[in-house]
């Protein structure tokens, strides 16, 4: 997987199993609410979203786009979609909570889900004031709650439950 960061290529490995496990389980929740209530389109990585070429192509885990913002969704994703996700390893975890996070405040994605494995959480950041601010978080239970895509609810034991 590669990706250009504040204009340098970035190498990563693939993901380990348990990393894509989470993603299929996030995929599909939001993907079938997505869909039952004609909201847009989820898709996963790789598919490089394009904020401004040569400088910034990230490949997020999983991301949204809200059906009237669909014309970015071209060969790639041009522009900024409405949701973006990354699941955090180990080895991930300063690229994804620090510098990737500054890039998607920079481009003012709606909203940013940080997803953590090793501690079972989920937390939901979303822009105010051009920058990103605590929207829902839950840990071990309980359910997260997106903003952008309205009535989506999430329980964490359907992400994390019996695989992690």
């Amino acid at each position: 997987m590669t990706e250009i960061i504040n204009g340098e290529e970035v190498m990563g490995p693939s993901p380990f199993f348990k990393h894509q496990r989470i993603v299929s389980k996030l995929h599909l929740i939001i993907g079938q609410f997505v869909n039952r209530n004609n909201l847009g389109e989820v898709c996963l990585s790789p598919l490089d979203v394009i904020f401004e070429e040569g400088v910034n192509r990230l490949q997020p885990d999983i991301l949204f786009i809200k059906k009237e913002n669909m014309n970015i969704g071209q060969d790639w994703i041009r522009g900024v979609p409405d949701m973006v996700c990354e699941i955090i390893s180990a080895g991930s975890y300063e690229k994804d909570t620090d510098i990737k996070k500054a890039i998607y405040e920079k481009y003012k994605v709606p909203e940013y889900w940080i997803v953590i494995p090793e501690l079972q959480t989920i937390e939901i950041l979303t822009i105010d004031d051009d920058k990103y601010k605590l929207h829902s978080i839950a840990a071990f239970e309980g359910v997260v709650i997106s903003k952008i895509i309205e009535g989506l609810q999430v329980a964490i034991k359907d992400i994390f439950g019996l695989c992690c």
